[in-house]
């Protein structure tokens, strides 16, 4: 089955929407799907932007758009969802929770902040700018991402018969990204009434202590921090991930 916003992965009972970060894209969760599908109906969902190099949004870029495009996607399931998000997608999930709390039942917080005020995207534009609009090989893409990021990578890009094409414009994504510098989300952040599972990296993007905030001042929080852990958690050290997702969805988003 797949609806206009959502393709459905598997499984049975209450459903779990997996939100991917900045440059991701829904086919990036392949390597999780094996056991969330056990715990109910999984759904990945592509992000405006991150549909493909020629399909754009006819919405200026904001996180707005982005949460209403969430919304839509969402409320197609009839009842509330566990929204399991990285990055972008996490902040989007609980911006999500704060404006429509119908729709969503839990969260899971991957890797992200609710403040990025004063940075920008200067230092790694001229990279982004910089890379082909095409990858030949497989080997091409490790060499330019590195063993975990360069897998993601290779499930996220448009599948070409010459090679692997970018899923978007590099012009949007920092455009993206360049808003956070400007704003912070610790409003809809204490908004959330849903239980929360908040997942740190040990090479965290996070301004230092943020997540920890978050824990604090948050809803039925649990946190839990995993060293050695790049951005990519769930790719990165995922049987940790693993654990404390299923721990969460044990106790807290009525799954069995």
């Amino acid at each position: 089955m797949r609806t206009e916003l959502l393709t459905a992965r598997g499984g049975t009972g209450a459903p779990l929407v997996l939100v991917h970060g900045l440059m991701g894209r829904g086919s990036t969760w392949s390597r999780q799907l094996p056991w969330l599908t056990r715990w109910g109906a999984v759904y990945t969902y592509d992000a405006p932007w991150h549909r493909g190099r020629e399909v754009d949004d006819p919405y200026p870029i904001s996180t707005e758009r982005f949460v209403a495009d969430l919304a839509d996607a969402v409320s197609e399931l009839g009842r509330p969802a566990t929204l399991v998000g990285h990055s972008m997608g996490a902040l989007h999930s609980w911006c999500l929770a704060a404006a429509h709390p119908d729709l969503v039942g839990a969260l899971v917080v991957e890797d992200m902040a609710p403040d990025f005020t004063g940075r920008t995207t200067g230092a790694w534009e001229p990279w982004l700018h910089a890379l082909p609009v095409e990858f030949t090989s497989a080997q091409q893409v490790f060499d330019e991402f590195g063993p975990v990021a360069g897998q993601y990578f290779l499930d996220a890009f448009d599948r070409t018969e010459s090679g692997w094409r970018l899923h978007g414009h590099p012009a949007r994504w920092i455009e993206i990204a360049g808003q956070w510098g400007v704003r912070d989300y610790w409003e809809q952040w204490r908004a959330v009434r849903v239980p929360t599972l908040l997942i740190e990296a040990g090479g965290t993007v996070a301004p230092p202590g943020q997540m920890q905030r978050m824990a604090e001042t948050g809803y039925r929080t649990t946190y839990l921090r995993i060293p050695g852990a790049g951005h990519l958690i769930h790719d990165d050290a995922p049987a940790e991930y693993r654990a404390a997702v299923e721990s969460f969805l044990t106790a807290f988003a009525q799954h069995p």
